[in-house]
């Protein structure tokens, strides 16, 4: 058992002179990881890097052109609402307890368990890993329509050759850069990070002057792709400075075609196109395994970074409706160079927002597959990605991701890979809005973040958007995407993942489970809505597996309990020897695949712990009806364990994952003649204790010898042909009318019914044993039965049998239990209990053509074996010290029977009521 310091234990908070640590298997690889950037440094600008990108220089004109003003700033604010959802989920999720390395994929796979988790994470990762070929590919193409050899226009220097092999050249040249910069650390790309962002500030800074300090001017466009430029006028944009009526034009919305792929733009697609460019609020989070305080610098440096970005766009929305006609912004995207006061200065800024991008981009897919690699879910694929350096830098993963870009830009041209890579991120933060929802709507303690301002709507409502973003951008990515991350989820769920993590799922059901069993009323029960709730008593599952697969197909959806007593007292034992024992039990249930609880229990004796388990098993309206027993015989305990195939083992000892084999956690049958742990006393007692509990009582005999077949989960049709017999007569008690329609008798009816409604036991044929005095008229007893069974919806051959000695006309019946409480002699009853299993013996293996016939008739053909016989258990005897002689011929009844259950039913559990 687990030492209560254990749980605090498992974070490692602080090691040696407070350095931060990371437990082995959880995301970390157990040396000292390199926590040395702040707030700003390791989340601000990254963050804010990759939220501008390359949009904020060359789509600002394109937004407000196509959309006008009005239609921008709702853009603007939806686009933002549904990041600033997104943004409230990782804060409460970071804020609720330590962060390791991997960013959004730790937070997802440590809330929604890694079969998710490693699917998304996964995705987010190729999705990092296309965004920075994609961000390096457009860095390229800027670069070239400026020093193309082939650049149109007179602003081009023309110095750099073209063509594909060229601009493969110049991309796999700055993945180089990016991917030597990432490789030396976390710390030179702070410090590279930090320049790029003075950098791009100064050149936002210029361009927001240059629209105050420059004077209107006319500004040439470039002509259009495919035109000669030659034989068509220049045409010009107006750059008018502030002027009302300049804004006022550009108010509305006038979409037109985009002069640079022809296509007719809508709102749709410019929304896309904006939305596009703000993907980036985990470039921060995706930091977490090197920021000084992840707690902290996450929500805070991503609500900033948020803040920061939306105010500059708004900024610069206005502006532009303010100073510049329709056509400079539809027709040139690059207008900012044009109204400059120093045109390189935006030039510097295009190229740092996007080499800041790919760096981002590159780190941050290097630290999901570190993590991915350590929670080691996709085997030895990523096993190059746990290498790290002395200082914790996670290099292997760099090189590792820096191949994959550099495979990634043999591609060419990814126009069309932008929409897939922003769909992926897209999947991303759904993830993580269902990930605090999940634990929002769990209610779990221990869920209570430091940041409050959030809610389930806020959750729900950011899943939502995601999922529409998503099948806005492009539908056909979206749905793939959602394709690739179920075909992930079930190959990680196939391969098996660690248990470790908790999964809020087992939360959300908890919750989910306790709220039903409230509304679960037992004044509301009704006869017509049983079923039977099973409490199996287990000594040793090792001689019990048959049995345990029968009780699990006997209980049509209802409760079943595996219950096991161990003996002994509390008040002499240093701790309780029960708690250990819950998961070698819970393995026996995985492996034997049934529908089972389990409840153990301490007592002094055996038949205590059944009274203990029979009072509390269960839970409001969900607990045991039926009490399961194995008959009390002298016949050896067989070691199912060894012939089972699915409990064969390897020979180490030793089961996947280095937990022990289920052998080794029980012991082994009793040995013949060795004392048991219950006497046959304690063991009749047990069972008058259940009738007083108004518990009906199963007594399983022989169920080793079931045929294998009926013990599977598929189907039985192919099955060899058996009956199932069922005598629903006290035959220890000779005299009277047959009493088919009392309690117990309709009991073993629905019992054996429900056993013919599983799919292993369809084949078998149902019979019902009509049993005649000699003085009876044969049919009239088997018409009233027939009808019984057309009301009751059970199917099932009827067979009359002769038997008992008939009562005298006036002469009273005897009451039930006659023989059992020694009303004859003890000779007597053990000669009508001998001839009843004689009888019920000579029924068994008979064809379906004979008539009635005594214990010795065989006049039917020889058909069909009986594979389970279930008779009628008479109750007890009033007085104990009769509890013996009542096993004994219970033991003589069902003598080489076979499998054969004894029923004793107490509450009724038919209906023939609609």
């Amino acid at each position: 058992m687990a030492s209560e310091s254990s749980p605090l234990l498992a974070y490692r908070l602080l090691g040696e002179e407070g350095a931060a640590f990371a437990p082995n298997g959880a995301g970390g690889s157990g040396v000292p990881s390199a926590r040395k950037l702040s707030t700003f440094l390791g989340v601000v600008v990254p963050t804010v890097l990759s939220m501008f990108s390359i949009v904020v220089f060359l789509r600002i004109g394109f937004v407000v052109g196509h959309a006008g003003l009005l239609q921008a700033l709702a853009m603007l604010l939806v686009a933002y609402i549904i990041l600033a959802l997104t943004v409230l989920s990782v804060c409460a999720i970071a804020t609720n307890g330590a962060v390791r390395g991997g960013g959004a994929y730790f937070m997802i796979s440590r809330t929604l368990g890694p079969e998710v988790g490693g699917s998304i994470g996964l995705m987010f990762y190729l999705a990092n890993v296309c965004g920075c070929a994609v961000s390096l590919l457009g860095l390229v193409e800027s670069v070239l329509d400026v020093f193309g050899a082939d650049v149109t226009g007179s602003s081009g220097i023309r110095v750099l050759p073209q063509g594909y092999g060229w601009n493969l050249l110049y991309g796999s040249l700055l993945l180089g850069l990016v991917g030597s910069v990432c490789t030396l650390g976390a710390g030179l790309y702070a410090r590279a990070s930090f320049l790029t962002f003075l950098l791009v500030s100064g050149s936002l800074a210029s361009v927001l002057v240059s629209f105050v300090a420059v004077g209107p001017r006319d500004i040439q466009l470039a002509p259009r792709p495919g035109t000669n430029a030659s034989s068509v006028p220049p045409r010009y944009g107006h750059f008018t400075g502030f002027n009302s009526s300049t804004l006022k034009d550009n108010l509305g919305a006038g979409y037109a075609e985009d002069y640079t792929t022809g296509a007719m733009m809508t709102f749709a697609s410019v929304f896309a196109v904006l939305f596009n460019g703000c993907t980036g609020i985990m470039a921060g989070a995706n930091m977490s395994g090197e920021l000084k305080d992840p707690s902290r610098a996450i929500p805070l440096g991503t609500i900033i970074a948020v803040a920061y970005t939306f105010f500059i766009y708004i900024l610069l929305f206005f502006l532009s409706s303010f100073t510049c006609d329709r056509t400079l912004l539809q027709e040139d995207y690059g207008f900012f160079r044009g109204i400059s006061l120093w045109p390189p200065l935006v030039l510097i800024g295009i190229y740092a927002t996007a080499l800041s991008a790919s760096m981002s981009s590159l780190i941050g897919a290097s630290r999901i597959l570190h993590a991915l690699a350590q929670d080691d879910l996709f085997g030895v694929i990523l096993a190059p990605a746990k290498v790290v350096s002395g200082g914790g830098n996670p290099w292997g993963a760099v090189l590792y991701s820096w191949g994959l870009v550099q495979l990634v830009l043999l591609a060419g041209k990814l126009n069309t890979l932008a929409a897939v890579v922003t769909v992926f991120y897209l999947v991303a933060y759904a993830a993580v809005d269902l990930s605090c929802l999940s634990l929002e709507w769990a209610s779990a303690p221990n869920f209570r973040p430091t940041f409050s301002l959030f809610s389930w709507h806020t959750c729900l409502l950011g899943v939502a958007s995601c999922l529409l973003m998503m099948f806005l951008i492009s539908p056909g990515a979206a749905g793939g995407s959602l394709l690739l991350m179920g075909l992930l989820s079930a190959l990680l769920t196939a391969r098996g993942g660690p248990s470790s993590w908790g999964y809020v799922s087992q939360a959300l059901l908890f919750h989910q489970v306790r709220k039903y069993l409230l509304r679960l009323d037992v004044r509301k029960e009704h006869v017509k809505f049983w079923r039977p709730q099973l409490l199996l008593l287990v000594g040793n599952p090792r001689g019990a597996l048959p049995l345990l697969r029968l009780a699990n197909q006997l209980k049509k959806g209802g409760l079943y309990v595996l219950g096991h007593v161990t003996l002994g007292d509390l008040d002499s034992l240093p701790s309780d020897p029960v708690q250990p024992q819950y998961g070698a039990w819970l393995s026996l249930v995985d492996l034997a695949q049934v529908k089972a609880f389990v409840d153990l229990t301490l007592s002094p004796s055996v038949r205590q712990g059944a009274q203990h388990l029979l009072r509390i098993s269960g839970l409001g309206g969900m607990k045991p009806n039926t009490l399961v027993l194995g008959f009390y015989d002298d016949a050896p305990p067989q070691d199912h364990f060894l012939t089972d195939p699915a409990f064969s083992e390897p020979a180490e000892g030793t089961r996947e994952g280095g937990s022990p084999a289920l052998s080794t956690l029980f012991p082994p049958p009793r040995a013949p003649g060795s004392p048991r742990a219950l006497s046959p006393q304690d063991y009749v007692a047990t069972v008058a204790d259940a009738l007083k509990m108004n518990k009906n009582v199963v007594l399983a005999r022989a169920c080793g010898a079931l045929p294998p077949e009926r013990l599977s989960r598929g189907s039985g049709s192919s099955a060899q042909l058996h009956h199932v017999d069922v005598w629903p007569l006290n035959l220890l008690r000779p005299r009277g009318g047959p009493g088919y329609v009392d309690v117990c008798g309709l009991f073993l009816l629905q019992m054996a019914t429900i056993l013919s409604m599983v799919p292993a036991w369809h084949s078998a044929r149902l019979r019902i044993f009509l049993c005649l005095g000699p003085r009876e008229a044969p049919g009239a007893a088997e018409g009233r039965l027939r009808a019984l069974l057309s009301q009751l919806r059970i199917r099932a051959e009827v067979q009359e049998v002769m038997w008992g000695e008939g009562a005298e006309p006036g002469e009273p019946e005897e009451e039930e239990g006659d023989f059992v409480n020694g009303g004859r002699g003890d000779e007597e009853a053990e000669a009508l209990a001998c001839s009843a299993n004689a009888l019920v013996r000579a029924q068994q293996g008979r064809g379906t053509g004979g008539g009635p016939g005594g214990p010795e008739g065989r006049d039917g053909e020889e058909g069909p074996s009986t594979a389970l016989t279930f008779l009628y258990l008479p109750r007890p005897p009033a007085d104990p010290a009769r509890y013996p002689r009542y096993l004994a011929l219970l033991e003589i009844l069902s003598r080489d029977l076979g499998p054969t259950l004894l029923i004793h039913g107490v509450t009724p559990v038919t209906c023939t009521d609609l």
